[in-house]
Protein backbone atom coordinates (compact mmCIF):
# COMPACT_ATOMS: atom_id res chain seq x y z
CA UNK A 1 0.00 0.00 0.00
CA UNK A 2 1.46 3.31 -1.07
CA UNK A 3 -0.41 6.00 0.78
CA UNK A 4 -0.62 8.25 3.76
CA UNK A 5 -3.80 7.25 5.52
CA UNK A 6 -6.03 10.05 6.65
CA UNK A 7 -8.12 9.04 9.61
CA UNK A 8 -10.63 11.77 10.31
CA UNK A 9 -13.35 11.17 8.13
CA UNK A 10 -14.88 13.98 6.45
CA UNK A 11 -15.35 14.14 2.77
CA UNK A 12 -16.88 17.05 0.97
CA UNK A 13 -18.21 16.01 -2.39
CA UNK A 14 -19.38 18.71 -4.69
CA UNK A 15 -19.50 17.14 -8.12
CA UNK A 16 -22.16 18.68 -10.31
CA UNK A 17 -24.48 15.69 -10.10
CA UNK A 18 -24.19 15.64 -6.36
CA UNK A 19 -24.86 19.34 -5.87
CA UNK A 20 -28.00 19.04 -7.98
CA UNK A 21 -29.45 16.29 -5.82
CA UNK A 22 -26.89 14.97 -3.33
CA UNK A 23 -29.51 13.42 -1.09
CA UNK A 24 -30.71 11.07 -3.82
CA UNK A 25 -27.28 9.45 -4.27
CA UNK A 26 -27.30 8.20 -0.69
CA UNK A 27 -30.99 7.48 -0.43
CA UNK A 28 -31.47 10.21 2.18
CA UNK A 29 -34.80 11.19 0.70
CA UNK A 30 -36.01 14.35 -0.86
CA UNK A 31 -34.24 17.37 0.50
CA UNK A 32 -36.37 20.48 0.84
CA UNK A 33 -35.79 23.48 -1.35
CA UNK A 34 -35.41 26.91 0.13
CA UNK A 35 -38.53 29.00 0.03
CA UNK A 36 -38.66 32.45 -1.46
CA UNK A 37 -38.67 34.03 2.00
CA UNK A 38 -35.28 32.51 2.78
CA UNK A 39 -32.50 34.46 4.44
CA UNK A 40 -30.12 33.38 1.66
CA UNK A 41 -29.65 35.59 -1.36
CA UNK A 42 -28.41 34.60 -4.78
CA UNK A 43 -27.93 31.05 -5.96
CA UNK A 44 -28.35 28.32 -3.39
CA UNK A 45 -26.20 25.23 -3.62
CA UNK A 46 -26.22 21.85 -1.99
CA UNK A 47 -23.24 19.76 -1.06
CA UNK A 48 -22.65 16.38 0.47
CA UNK A 49 -20.50 16.13 3.58
CA UNK A 50 -19.72 12.67 4.91
CA UNK A 51 -18.31 11.94 8.34
CA UNK A 52 -16.28 8.79 7.89
CA UNK A 53 -16.19 5.82 10.28
CA UNK A 54 -13.52 7.17 12.62
CA UNK A 55 -15.28 10.53 12.93
CA UNK A 56 -18.49 8.72 13.84
CA UNK A 57 -16.64 6.51 16.33
CA UNK A 58 -14.99 9.55 17.90
CA UNK A 59 -18.40 11.23 18.28
CA UNK A 60 -17.59 14.27 16.15
CA UNK A 61 -20.87 14.48 14.25
CA UNK A 62 -22.32 17.16 16.53
CA UNK A 63 -19.22 19.32 16.17
CA UNK A 64 -19.42 19.13 12.38
CA UNK A 65 -23.12 20.03 12.43
CA UNK A 66 -22.45 22.90 14.83
CA UNK A 67 -19.80 24.42 12.60
CA UNK A 68 -21.98 24.31 9.50
CA UNK A 69 -24.98 25.74 11.33
CA UNK A 70 -22.83 28.56 12.74
CA UNK A 71 -22.04 29.51 9.16
CA UNK A 72 -25.72 29.82 8.41
CA UNK A 73 -26.11 26.69 6.31
CA UNK A 74 -29.15 24.52 6.55
CA UNK A 75 -29.04 20.77 7.05
CA UNK A 76 -31.57 19.36 4.58
CA UNK A 77 -30.68 15.68 4.75
CA UNK A 78 -28.91 13.38 7.16
CA UNK A 79 -28.49 9.63 7.23
CA UNK A 80 -26.31 7.25 9.20
CA UNK A 81 -25.56 4.18 7.15
CA UNK A 82 -23.23 1.29 6.65
CA UNK A 83 -22.23 2.18 3.11
CA UNK A 84 -22.59 -0.71 0.67
CA UNK A 85 -19.67 -1.55 -1.61
CA UNK A 86 -21.68 -0.64 -4.71
CA UNK A 87 -22.44 2.87 -3.42
CA UNK A 88 -18.81 3.45 -2.44
CA UNK A 89 -17.60 2.22 -5.84
CA UNK A 90 -19.87 4.79 -7.51
CA UNK A 91 -18.83 7.58 -5.13
CA UNK A 92 -15.10 6.91 -5.49
CA UNK A 93 -15.12 5.98 -9.20
CA UNK A 94 -12.44 8.59 -9.94
CA UNK A 95 -10.06 6.86 -7.51
CA UNK A 96 -10.40 3.30 -8.87
CA UNK A 97 -6.95 3.26 -10.44
CA UNK A 98 -5.19 4.64 -7.37
CA UNK A 99 -3.05 2.23 -5.34
CA UNK A 100 -4.98 3.00 -2.14
CA UNK A 101 -8.44 2.33 -3.62
CA UNK A 102 -8.99 -1.10 -2.03
CA UNK A 103 -7.84 0.09 1.40
CA UNK A 104 -10.13 3.13 1.07
CA UNK A 105 -13.12 0.87 0.42
CA UNK A 106 -12.11 -1.36 3.32
CA UNK A 107 -11.85 1.66 5.62
CA UNK A 108 -15.16 3.15 4.47
CA UNK A 109 -16.93 -0.14 5.23
CA UNK A 110 -15.26 -0.53 8.63
CA UNK A 111 -18.11 1.27 10.40
CA UNK A 112 -21.06 3.56 9.85
CA UNK A 113 -20.76 6.88 8.07
CA UNK A 114 -22.99 9.93 8.46
CA UNK A 115 -23.96 11.57 5.21
CA UNK A 116 -25.24 15.13 5.42
CA UNK A 117 -26.63 17.39 2.74
CA UNK A 118 -26.08 21.08 3.44
CA UNK A 119 -27.75 23.89 1.59
CA UNK A 120 -26.96 27.56 1.33
CA UNK A 121 -25.38 30.38 -0.58
CA UNK A 122 -21.86 29.44 -1.67
CA UNK A 123 -21.94 26.25 0.46
CA UNK A 124 -19.68 24.25 -1.88
CA UNK A 125 -16.70 26.64 -1.73
CA UNK A 126 -17.25 27.52 1.92
CA UNK A 127 -17.51 23.89 3.01
CA UNK A 128 -14.19 23.09 1.35
CA UNK A 129 -12.56 25.92 3.30
CA UNK A 130 -14.26 24.84 6.53
CA UNK A 131 -13.16 21.23 6.16
CA UNK A 132 -9.58 22.09 5.25
CA UNK A 133 -6.78 20.52 3.26
CA UNK A 134 -7.08 16.80 2.55
CA UNK A 135 -3.54 16.39 3.90
CA UNK A 136 -4.06 16.62 7.66
CA UNK A 137 -0.52 17.88 8.18
CA UNK A 138 -1.33 20.84 5.92
CA UNK A 139 -4.84 21.49 7.27
CA UNK A 140 -4.96 24.84 9.04
CA UNK A 141 -6.04 25.13 12.67
CA UNK A 142 -9.66 26.17 12.84
CA UNK A 143 -10.64 23.87 10.01
CA UNK A 144 -12.41 20.62 10.79
CA UNK A 145 -9.48 18.49 9.58
CA UNK A 146 -6.98 20.82 11.23
CA UNK A 147 -8.74 20.50 14.58
CA UNK A 148 -9.73 16.82 14.52
CA UNK A 149 -7.54 14.91 12.05
CA UNK A 150 -5.43 12.03 13.10
CA UNK A 151 -3.17 10.80 10.35
CA UNK A 152 -1.05 7.72 10.21
CA UNK A 153 2.07 8.19 8.12
CA UNK A 154 3.53 4.68 8.31
CA UNK A 155 3.55 4.46 4.51
CA UNK A 156 4.93 7.96 3.96
CA UNK A 157 8.44 6.70 3.15
CA UNK A 158 7.06 4.73 0.20
CA UNK A 159 5.57 7.79 -1.51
Amino acid sequence: MNMMAVRFGLRVHAARAVTRNPSRALGIGAARSLSSDSDFSGVNERTLVAVKPDGVQRRLIGEVIKRFEQRGFRLVGLKMLQAPDKLLAQHYVSLQKKPFYSSLLYYMTSGPIVAMVWEGHNVVKTSRMMVGDTDPAAAAPGTIRGDFSVHISRHRQEQ
